[in-house]
């Protein structure tokens, strides 16, 4: 994010045991800005689709098994376990895919995972397109707790699947505008308010290592966290105590230029989406998974956006959004951006409930 005063903190938080990803600072104007209405149904933008999806969710009941969005298209589909909820997406004027697995089954499937195969260098999330749950295991997972992990899929029957990635799972610290505390580096994530006062939200693995944040290394204080959510979740608010600073609600794009920010709203599987790191800079990628159940060494966290954008050390705490609509915080990857890889956000819908702020 760029700022329009020097002082305005660049952070970034390298904690003991956790790479943290973050990013550029994003500022949003409008936290519940309702989405605008879309000229034509049939043509959905993602936003309105993954407004319309949860209606529909709401209204199918136990017929409805999940739904994601073809960004090629503009399509929202809808999965439906029998024709009567079929007929009904139809009518509201998304594609209807009768699957096998209901949602309550897919759900049965993670609490099983949750239960018997916590394992560090695992995740999982329910996959619309497939209609099971996709378990990820990393290259730590290995010998005892691989054979563990298999064999609690293997009961799941067709509700669930294994694939082993390469790459070690692990938190990102750094990011967008960097921030800096004693012994760490992260990005921020979003400036917002809170009680009529400037804070910024980042990755709560961040805050929870830094007390006392800098825009540079070694800097001057511009900021104090004040509470911080890792793990289960992975948010933390840290207050600004540098006095006569703006703080806009804009994203560094890294070209000399920044996008502005003026709503935030809930993802949906399919959505093309960008995020911007001091580490890794911009880059684009799509949302393949949502509610994702992340297994780091330092605990378990659950509800995270997964996406097919790389991250890296230096990245944990920087926004995910699409054009002006702030969508998460980085918090964990898999990979990196010359191989490829993964990444993983705290959603921000949440992170600014359970703060009490608001962007702008």
């Amino acid at each position: 994010m760029k700022h329009t005063s020097e002082s305005t903190p660049r952070h970034v938080i390298a904690g003991t045991g956790v790479v943290a990803l973050i990013t550029a600072a994003l500022a949003l104007q409008s936290a519940y800005a309702a989405p605008a209405m879309d000229p034509d149904p049939q043509s959905p933008s993602a936003t309105v689709a993954a407004q319309r999806a949860k209606e529909l969710d709401s209204s199918l009941g136990e017929a409805g098994a999940g739904s994601y969005y073809d960004a090629e298209h503009h399509k929202l589909v809808v999965n439906v376990t029998n024709e009567a909820a079929a007929a009904k997406v139809r009518a509201a004027g998304a594609e209807a895919k009768i699957v096998k697995n209901s949602l309550a089954s897919l759900e049965a499937a993670r609490a099983i995972l949750n239960d018997k195969a916590a394992i560090p260098g695992t995740s999982w999330a329910m996959d619309p397109k497939t209609n099971k749950v996709v378990i990820t295991a990393d290259r730590t997972v290995k010998n005892d707790d691989l054979e563990q992990l298999k064999t609690v899929v293997s009961s799941l029957g067709g509700r669930a699947a294994v694939t082993q990635s390469a790459a070690a799972l692990r938190p990102v610290n750094a990011g967008g505008d960097a921030i800096w505390g004693s012994n760490a580096r992260c990005s921020l994530g979003f400036n917002v308010t809170k009680g009529g006062q400037p804070y910024f939200l980042t990755a709560g693995h961040c805050t929870s290592a830094v007390r006392n944040w800098s825009a540079v290394q070694d800097g001057p204080e511009i900021a104090v966290t004040e509470s911080s959510s890792f793990p289960g979740d992975d948010f933390g608010i840290a207050k600004y105590t540098a006095a006569g600073v703006e703080h806009p609600s804009v994203v560094n794009l890294y070209n000399g230029s920044t996008q502005s920010i003026t709503e935030v709203a809930d993802p949906i599987v399919g959505q093309k989406v960008q995020h911007s790191g001091s580490t890794t800079k911009v880059h684009n990628g799509a949302v393949t998974a949502l509610d994702v159940t992340v297994n780091y060494r330092e605990g378990q966290v659950g509800g995270l956006i997964q996406t097919t954008v790389c991250a890296e050390p230096g990245d944990s705490g920087g926004p995910l959004f699409e054009g002006s609509t702030a969508l998460g915080l980085t918090s964990g990857a898999r990979g990196d951006c010359i191989l490829g890889g993964e990444s993983f956000y705290q959603p921000v819908r949440e992170a600014l409930e359970k703060t009490g702020s608001q962007v702008g």
